[in-house]
């Protein structure tokens, strides 16, 4: 399917335009990377990520004064997934230790911080908070008071099986409803056996906060996984230069390789701009930018190799333009179709891979613009240059 009908544009004669472009996007990258640098996330630089939620719409000035309070270094507490959902990203430094951060710890910090702030009325109770015991705790606290009233004669094994089972039950809908139980009527749809809502009314409550999830990463591991991302994105750049040096000429493969680091330099310089967390994820995503990159620039490359012989007596700037507007309509359609996808993933995909989808979606428009606006030049400034050489006495 032709999109656009018989191209012939002059993209080399655009050339200055398309550095003039790529001039300003890289400096507004250089400068957003020396002044606030990347925002690396927990994956390198160490620490606890902990995610909560709140029944209502959480102030994080609150959050960071309370943590303080607490003699937590909170380097970020941030609005996570949507606005409606009340959940929270806290990130704590990590020590200096070796070994990995016990999460069990970070979560229970957090817990104890935020709970004189948020539950101050039950501190002193003993009650259970609903929305955040565990499952094995309530189940051990209503076999102490025996709600269902089964008495000594029922058999240990059947007794514990009937209050796992209840727990069970309560700590699943809690799952459900994302972490958070507002309150107790909303246990009467579980069927629960009579007065187990009851006992729980007077021996718990529905707390106004519940941890989400924990993830932690010590220092020496943060440290090792910025080596071997580092080492990843380095050979794999290393052998595409290789390959393409094989397979075209040595400049083909200088040129595709340029057209490369610009790409992740630009894609690099959005994530410094806009603070977002450069992950694993991320990393991942930047590694799927350099292949989708270069097969574009392979493609292109390929069809100026065809026609070098197909077209003798025109010079390296005509097959270059004639070689880009053949390839034009497979590139919108790939790249367009591609573009979609992880614009999708970038709107509908929820937090945890915003990250991810931001990089694919920045680097599928530098990386397409990159294999004709700077791969294509730099081969012809090349080729120009040798010719210009060999003409001297």
């Amino acid at each position: 399917m032709d999109i656009v009908k018989d191209p012939k544009i002059d993209w080399l004669g655009l050339k200055w335009v398309f550095f003039g472009i790529s001039l300003v996007l890289m400096l507004t990258g250089a400068v957003a990377l020396l002044i606030r640098g990347l925002n690396l996330g927990v994956d390198f630089t160490g620490g606890t990520l902990v995610y909560v939620k709140f029944k209502e719409e959480p102030d994080l000035d609150r959050i960071r004064l309370t943590l303080g309070d607490a003699g937590l270094r909170a380097e970020e507490v941030v609005r996570f997934d949507e606005i409606s959902q009340n959940e929270v990203q806290i990130r704590i430094a990590g020590g200096t230790a070796e070994e990995t951060l016990d999460m069990t710890l970070g979560s229970n910090q957090v817990f104890e911080a935020l709970r004189p702030e948020y539950d101050l009325e039950y501190l002193e109770t003993g009650k259970l908070d609903l929305n955040n015991v565990p499952r094995s705790e309530l189940s051990a606290r209503l076999q102490e008071l025996d709600p269902v009233a089964l008495g000594e004669g029922t058999p240990v094994a059947e007794f514990v099986a009937h209050y796992d089972e209840i727990s069970e039950k309560i700590i699943n809908y809690r799952t459900e409803q994302s972490g958070i139980i507002h309150r107790f009527s909303e246990l009467d749809q579980l069927d629960l056996a009579a007065g187990v809502v009851t006992v729980l009314n007077e021996e718990a409550y529905p707390g106004n906060f519940t941890i989400l999830s924990v993830e932690s990463v010590g220092p020496k591991v943060g440290e090792e996984l910025s080596n071997r991302a580092r080492t990843a994105v380095i050979l794999s750049l290393g052998f595409m230069l290789a390959y393409i040096a094989f397979r075209f000429w040595p400049i083909y493969g200088l040129a595709a390789l340029a057209a490369l680091f610009h790409d992740v330099f630009i894609t690099l310089g959005a994530f410094a701009v806009t603070q977002r967390e450069i992950s694993l994820t991320v990393v991942a995503a930047l590694l799927t930018l350099v292949g989708y990159s270069i097969n574009d620039t392979i493609v292109v490359f390929d069809r100026v190799r065809e026609n070098l012989r197909l077209m003798r007596r025109d010079d390296l700037a005509t097959v270059i333009n004639t070689s880009i507007n053949q390839t034009l309509n497979r590139t919108i359609m790939t790249s367009g179709m591609t573009f979609l996808a992880v614009f999708a993933l970038y709107l509908f995909g929820g937090q945890v891979l915003r990250g991810f989808s931001f990089a694919l979606v920045i680097g599928i428009i530098v990386g397409t613009f990159s294999s004709v606006a700077i791969a294509s030049p730099i081969v012809l400034w090349w080729q120009t240059l040798m010719e210009k050489r060999k003409r001297r006495p």
